[in-house]
């Protein structure tokens, strides 16, 4: 068998190699070109479409929070001031494992349950793509030390500088400043979700939620580069934000300081007003709060406390605690009494210390067992005679006091800029039958003559009452705002809301007025002690007001009571008489007479105001 062998073809395989080679070459340049096209589809043809999107990854359109307009009182001292803070905050869409994440925050820094809980329901509101959920509010420098070290590792994780509201005066200005608060998501569906787009903080109460809008401003704009980690390199373009305005008040911080001073220790309320400007120049309510702890966020343990205090240091007695305002109305319904000629001022009535209806076994009995003799009006204003009372409030009827009253603000909320403040209860006929669906009876008006039975008034009510009656009838409603630092806004060129008491006697306003001095200052006045050895005369009118009832027949015992069913101490004034420069009011719970527990306040706050902070002012110490 012959064995073949096999030749090698050299021309065969250069043809080979030949065709290999060509065939490459055609896909190299085939791929080439289907690159080339590829490249001028995307450099030239969709060049605007891709150069947008590229700009979306490395420019960011940011909202810029405005500074929020600053709080003074009179003098310049700041009130409401703002104090950089450093927060801890998560963009949720950078965070691949927001609980992996936490947790490893919470290896870094102090992570406690409920900063993760507020974390958690802030994330659940409707917020922008790409904002900033705060996680933990005022990180000490070691703890943004320990972030910072580690930042490359938490992605989404940023250290955020804000200013955050500080109240200087703490406690003292609580109740009548208010305070701010993060933005709950009720609060964000009524604001313009534009304006607010990079505001975390609200005025919850006080002036901070009623000038809201003025110490807000305007929300500015700014486009900045931002590279992979999304930190910002640099600011391209900017719309400046606008501050909001400073407010000036007629709050005289040294005076709100001396009240608090006066009030420690009690469960009472005090508001001054100047009444020639309705200009608030104290309003206190003690017990009282730090309002700096709700800002950023108050913890449940300290709510916990504030809330169920039986002291209740949260509720505001100034303007809404309602109270039966006691004797201090009597200057109103002898006014009334002497305008609608049902008594004049020589009218006399023989005091026993009891009145009786006629058909009626009821005794109404005077504060004063014995009785106060032959007394006329300025007399029963001065001794504080609840048996004149009875009589002319018998006389006059409801109707009538009930529309006096009105006049002086009772029933209603007059204010211009405190609209926390409750109403109270100016009763009537209609009152009562809508009510409690009951007829008005003459022992009603006996009652309500002395400022018991259905009336409710607030320590506010009762100072703006008190500021007419200096004024002599002319109506200035009461005001927080004196105007913005920068003039724009000046509450006093705003409208009152209620009117002149235009009395058919005018002179009949003297003679209330030197029955309230008689208080003061005559020999059987019962706040005579509060007005002794003073360099000004003081127009005022003392108050107690019943809280448990005593039964008939039976003697009201304090000692024998515990101590929050003793009554309250009531004080209502103005001074100099002749010509006014502070009208007060103030409330002392359980506090007892208000000759002996209320009435030594006010004239503390008189002498404070008159013969101190005034005679600064002459001397040029004020700012």
């Amino acid at each position: 068998m012959r064995n073949s062998h096999h030749i090698k073809d050299a021309n065969r395989e250069k043809s080979i190699f030949a065709f290999r080679s060509v065939l490459a070459l055609i896909i190299v340049l085939a791929m080439l070109a289907a690159l080339i096209a590829r490249m001028y589809h995307l450099q030239i043809t969709n060049h605007s479409h891709y150069q947008t999107l590229s700009d979306k990854n490395r420019m960011q359109l940011r909202s810029v929070a405005p500074t929020r307009g600053l709080i003074y009182d009179r003098n310049g001292v700041l009130l409401a001031d703002n104090q950089p803070i450093f927060s801890l905050a998560l963009i949720p869409e950078q965070v691949n494992d927001l609980d992996f994440t936490i947790k490893q925050l919470g290896e870094i820094i102090d992570l406690k349950d409920r900063h993760v809980t507020g974390f958690k329901k802030r994330l659940k509101r409707s917020r922008r793509p790409y904002k900033e959920v705060v996680l933990k509010s005022k990180l000490t420098e070691e703890e943004i030390a320990r972030i910072e070290v580690r930042r490359h590792t938490l992605p989404g994780v940023e250290v955020q500088a804000e200013l955050a509201r500080y109240y200087p005066l703490g406690e003292a200005t609580a109740h009548s400043i208010g305070y701010v608060g993060r933005i709950n998501e009720k609060e964000l569906a009524k604001l313009d979700p534009q304006n607010y787009s990079a505001t975390n903080y609200i005025g919850k109460l006080g002036v901070e939620r009623f000038y809201e809008s003025e110490l807000h401003g305007s929300v500015g704009f700014e486009t900045v580069e931002i590279n992979a980690s999304n930190r910002i390199l640099r600011s391209l373009d900017h719309l400046a934000s606008t501050p909001g305005k400073d407010l000036v008040l007629h709050m005289d911080a040294r005076l709100q300081l001396r009240v608090m001073e006066l009030l420690e220790g009690k469960r009472a309320a005090l508001v001054a007003i100047e009444p020639k400007t309705g200009g608030v120049l104290a309003q206190v309510s003690t017990p009282s709060y730090d309002p700096n702890k709700f800002v950023t966020g108050i913890d449940h343990k300290s709510y916990g406390l504030l809330r169920d205090s039986i002291d209740t240091p949260l509720f505001n007695r100034a303007l809404k605690g309602q109270y039966p305002p006691g004797s201090t109305i009597k200057p109103v319904v002898g006014l009334a009494g002497l305008d609608v000629g049902v008594t004049s001022r020589d009218y006399t009535i023989n005091d026993r210390g009891r009145y009786q209806l006629k058909n009626d076994d009821r005794i109404y009995r005077n504060w004063k067992r014995e009785g106060h003799g032959i007394i006329n009006l300025k007399d029963a204003i001065a001794e504080s005679s609840d048996t004149y009372f009875y009589e002319l409030a018998f006389n006059m009827g409801v109707d009538r006091m009930s529309r006096y009253l009105g006049y002086f603000g009772f029933g209603s909320n007059l204010s211009l800029d405190v609209s926390e403040g409750r109403s109270g209860i100016l009763p009537s006929r209609e009152w009562k039958r809508a009510w409690r669906g009951l007829p008005w009876y003459p022992g009603d008006s006996l009652n309500m003559g002395i400022g018991q039975g259905f009336m409710l008034a607030t320590p506010f009510q009762l100072a703006t009452m008190t500021a007419l009656i200096a004024n002599h009838g002319q109506w200035v409603a009461p005001r927080l705002l004196k105007s913005t630092r920068d003039g724009s806004i000046v509450l006093s060129q705003r409208p009152d809301k209620g009117s002149d008491v235009a009395l058919n006697k005018p002179d009949n306003w003297d003679y209330i007025v030197e029955t309230m001095e008689e208080v003061m200052h005559g020999k059987k006045g019962t706040a005579r002690a509060s007005g002794a050895r003073s360099s000004y005369r003081i127009a005022g009118k003392t108050g107690t007001a019943q809280v448990v009832e005593i039964p008939q027949g039976e003697e009201y015992d304090a000692e024998a009571l515990a101590e929050r069913h003793r009554d309250h101490a009531l004080f209502v004034g103005f001074a100099p008489a002749d010509d006014p420069v502070i009208a007060v009011a103030v409330i002392v719970e359980n506090g007892g007479g208000g000759s002996s527990a209320a009435a030594p306040i006010a004239r503390a706050v008189f002498d404070e105001w008159i013969n101190v902070l005034s005679v600064d002012a002459d001397q040029g110490v004020l700012q």
